[in-house]
């Protein structure tokens, strides 16, 4: 796949081919002046999958990756990995999506990172689906815990340097989802328990601190004739690595009262939705437009350019000359607001991509 197209703002250079509310510039020229033109190739992707007959059951196996560099790789065109995971029966174990988060809801279109205020996160997990029909299911699982941390205005005191997470819990997850030839409705929820160690010796100060992290989170798609409507909304408290474009999951609220802990940990509250409708023209022609939006709840102890709303909009034409192969354009837009420095920033994009898609089936008899 190559995407390529032109930005009349700016972005983050580590983000240069993705929309991201959360890396625009949190003030004037962060990033350099106006106006860049990029293009990549990073949402290639290459994968197996893997059936075995097992008795009443098939054991599947699923691994792939794609060429997106995220974490210590942002930026650059590396391996990562999306999918490592083996299902039996009603169990799976590995790396997929997240059993918080409901995939139906991305919609079809040619950014890579998608709507800002969906949930999305692809997690380690073991998963157990009690009750499933074609169109419905019921899920729980046991995902990998982690949480990020804003130290804000004090992010460079030692005191924080020493400050260490621990988890002593996995994120317990679980979703209903009810549905039919007419589409679907999703109601998920997930639990976590953060904790953070003040490891400093001798310390004056007490930093040792927790919360808990929840989410409630609620998806449908509506089809209708040839279209489908994707809507979602979230809100919870401390679940931020869970949504596909938030900064941090805890902040810092000042509580200069007590001279022993002057600053507290707080799992910020989080609400975001996504509204998307994905309509086809003919065999040849379908197009997708949508807005999404994000707004986190600052403390008092952040920084005034720190993430405070996110929103984004996308709307575009795409084409399948052949089965195989698609072509499009996409208008994309992302606007960003500082939490209390009154900075707001407005990107738009315009993207074009080329996709070509294969498969092929090998049997051992």
């Amino acid at each position: 796949m190559l995407d390529n197209g032109y930005n009349a703002g700016q972005i983050d250079p580590n983000w240069f081919d993705v929309m991201r509310p959360s890396k625009l510039p949190s003030f004037t020229d962060e990033f350099g002046r106006n106006g860049n033109w990029f293009a990549g190739a990073r949402q290639s992707r290459l994968g197996f999958k893997a059936t075995i007959p097992a008795g009443k059951h098939v054991v599947k196996a699923v691994v792939d990756f794609d060429f997106f560099g995220v974490g210590i790789d942002a930026g650059q065109t590396t391996i990562r990995l999306r999918h490592a995971y083996g299902e039996y029966g009603k169990f799976l174990g590995g790396q997929a999506e997240s059993t918080f988060m409901d995939l139906d809801v991305f919609p079809n279109i040619l950014d890579y990172w998608g709507p800002n205020g969906m949930v999305f996160f692809r997690n380690t997990q073991l998963r157990y689906t009690p009750w499933s029909t074609e169109y419905s299911n019921a899920m729980i699982s046991l995902e990998r815990p982690g949480a990020s941390a804003d130290g804000g205005n004090y992010a460079d005191r030692i005191e924080l340097k020493n400050v260490r997470p621990r988890f002593r819990w996995p994120d317990v997850a679980g979703h209903l989802r009810l549905g039919n030839k007419r589409g679907h409705v999703q109601f998920s929820g997930i639990v976590r328990d953060m904790k953070w160690d003040d490891l400093l010796p001798n310390d004056p100060l007490n930093l040792d601190g927790g919360a808990v992290g929840w989410g409630a989170h609620v998806s449908s798609n509506i089809n209708i004739h040839k279209d489908v409507v994707r809507l979602s909304a979230v809100y919870g408290r401390g679940v931020e690595n869970y949504m596909n474009d938030a900064p941090i999951d805890v902040g810092i609220r000042n509580n200069f009262s007590n001279p022993v802990t002057p600053i507290l940990g707080i799992a910020l509250p989080v609400f975001a939705t996504v509204s998307f409708l994905d309509h086809t023209w003919s065999d040849k022609f379908s197009s997708s437009i949508g807005y999404s939006y994000l707004k986190i709840t600052n403390t008092d102890g952040e920084l005034k350019t720190a993430f405070k709303r996110g929103q984004y909009g996308i709307a575009n034409l795409l084409y399948y000359p052949v089965k195989p192969v698609l072509m499009g354009a996409e208008f994309q837009w992302g606007r960003r607001s500082d939490f209390t420095n009154g900075f707001k920033y407005n990107d738009y994009k315009i993207q074009v991509s080329f996709k070509y898609s294969f498969s092929f089936t090998l049997e051992r008899h």
